[in-house]
């Protein structure tokens, strides 16, 4: 009994770690677009998906984002527009925009993955984590996961 009162605390006590895909507000401006642009955004899905490494300057310690502009079109041939973070208002510590790899199964559609630095301060939290983003074109959701690292 005491093992599993001991387990509950500590799972209470863990730091929140969702990860969340949300359609384009505040984070998705252009000034945000990492510089150079050509450096810090790709396209796949012969030009149907683009991603692009976001930095909202605040806060601080979350900042950057992922921007993906995908299918499926809006009536007027717009894409979808999704951003990826930790949470709502928070980023990441870091992405590394530059080992973004993309792998395409017809059963789960595009997905890609890329380490990332989570930091928390008020939990006094930081890892790596992987993150792993499916885009489905054909309905347009978006499903993050998040692997932490072992430190």
């Amino acid at each position: 009994m005491r093992f599993v009162l001991m387990a509950l605390i500590t799972l209470l006590a863990s730091p929140a770690l969702a990860q969340v895909a949300m359609p384009c507000d505040w984070q998705a401006r252009a000034d945000a677009i990492v510089e150079p642009w050509e450096d810090n955004s790709a396209s796949f899905a012969n030009g149907a998906v683009r991603v692009a490494l976001l930095d909202t300057i605040e806060p601080a310690a979350g900042a950057a984002y992922l921007l993906f502009l995908h299918p499926p079109m809006d009536e007027v041939g717009g894409r979808t527009c999704t951003v990826v973070g930790l949470d709502e208002s928070l980023g990441y510590a870091a992405i590394f925009f530059e080992e973004l790899k993309a792998d395409y199964n017809a059963a789960t559609g595009l997905t890609f993955t890329v380490p990332t630095i989570i930091y928390l301060p008020e939990q006094n939290f930081q890892n790596s984590a992987l993150l792993s983003i499916s885009v489905n074109q054909s309905s347009g959701d978006v499903t993050v996961n998040q692997a932490l690292g072992n430190e």
